[in-house]
C-alpha cells in the first residue's frame, strides 16, 4: 500500500511540475533545478523501498568539459536504527583526499574549492547532489560523500566515489537539416551543465529556439531549432552552428543545404 500510494504521488506530482515548470526545458537558474532534484529523488526512494546498509548512488564516472560544470547526482542510504531514534540533524560532507569539497553546512572549505563547490541535495530527502563549477584539469581526483548524524552514526561512502573526466575540446554539435519552402535546421550536444547550458550561434537569421531534457542521471542535451525561409544565395554556402560553453569554449559545425 506504502509503494502504491507513493508511486501514484510521483506520478501526479511529476506531471503537475511538468505542467507548470516544463521540467523538459532546464533552466539556467539553480532555484529551478531544485524542485526537480527534490522531486527525483524522493520518488527513487520511496519506490526502492528502505535499504539496509551504507550505500550511495552515485556515477563512478562523469565526463565535464574544462571550465564548465558539472552536476554529480548522489542519493545515501543506511540501515534503519534499532530504536525509533529521531535524526533531525544531517551533516553532509563532499569530500577528495582530506579536502572538504562542499557541505550543507556553513564549514571551511579546501581553498580549492571555495565558489566553485555547492551542496544543492536536501539531506531529509537522502539526496546528497552536488554542484562543481568552473572545471579544472586538476579536478580528476575521487570525490566521494560522507554523512554524520550526531544522533545515530557516521559513514564515509568511500566505495561509491566519483571520477570527473576533464576534457579540454568539446565535440562538435550535431546538425540535421530539412528543406521544404521554409529550412528547419537543428544543432544539439550533450553536456553536463544544466546550470549554465551551453549557448547557439547561427550563420544565419531566422526564428530560433532552444530546448534542454535530462538523457540520464548526469547527462543533458540542449537543441537549437532555427527556421528560416531559404533564398538562391543560401544554397551557395554553408551554414555553421556554434555552441557556446561556459568557460569560454566553443565548438562549431557547418552544412550546405540541398
Amino acid at each position: 500500500m506504502i509503494f502504491t500510494e507513493s508511486h501514484k504521488y510521483c506520478k501526479r506530482k511529476s506531471s503537475a511540475i511538468r505542467r507548470t515548470q516544463s521540467l523538459n526545458l532546464i533552466s539556467s537558474s539553480e532555484m529551478e533545478l531544485k524542485p526537480y532534484l527534490s522531486l527525483l529523488f524522493f520518488c527513487v526512494i520511496h519506490e526502492v523501498g528502505s535499504f539496509s546498509k551504507w550505500t550511495a548512488n552515485i556515477p563512478s564516472v562523469i565526463p565535464a568539459l574544462q571550465g564548465s560544470c558539472v552536476v554529480i547526482p548522489c542519493s545515501y542510504f543506511y540501515p534503519k536504527p534499532s530504536t525509533n531514534l529521531l535524526i533531525n540533524r544531517r551533516i553532509g560532507l563532499w569530500k577528495t583526499g582530506t579536502k572538504l569539497v562542499s557541505s550543507n553546512m556553513k564549514l571551511m572549505v579546501n581553498a580549492e574549492y571555495k565558489k566553485r563547490a555547492r551542496f544543492l541535495g536536501n539531506l531529509q530527502e537522502r539526496n546528497c547532489t552536488m554542484l562543481l563549477d568552473r572545471v579544472r584539469s586538476t579536478d580528476t581526483d575521487p570525490f566521494y560523500f560522507s554523512i554524520r548524524m550526531p544522533q545515530y552514526k557516521s559513514f564515509s561512502y568511500t566505495n561509491n566515489a566519483v571520477s570527473i573526466n576533464v576534457t579540454r575540446v568539446p565535440q562538435p554539435p550535431s546538425m540535421s537539416v530539412k528543406v521544404t519552402d521554409k529550412v528547419h535546421a537543428t544543432c544539439s550536444v550533450s553536456h553536463s551543465c544544466p546550470y549554465v547550458p551551453p549557448d547557439f550561434s547561427w550563420s544565419r537569421v531566422g526564428t530560433t529556439r532552444h530546448q534542454s531534457k535530462k538523457l540520464n542521471s548526469w547527462k543533458w542535451e540542449t537543441v537549437s531549432t532555427l527556421i528560416f525561409r531559404p533564398g538562391p544565395a543560401d544554397f551557395k554556402k554553408p551554414l555553421n552552428c556554434t555552441v557556446h560553453y561556459r568557460g569560454r569554449k566553443q565548438s562549431t559545425t557547418s552544412t550546405m543545404l540541398q
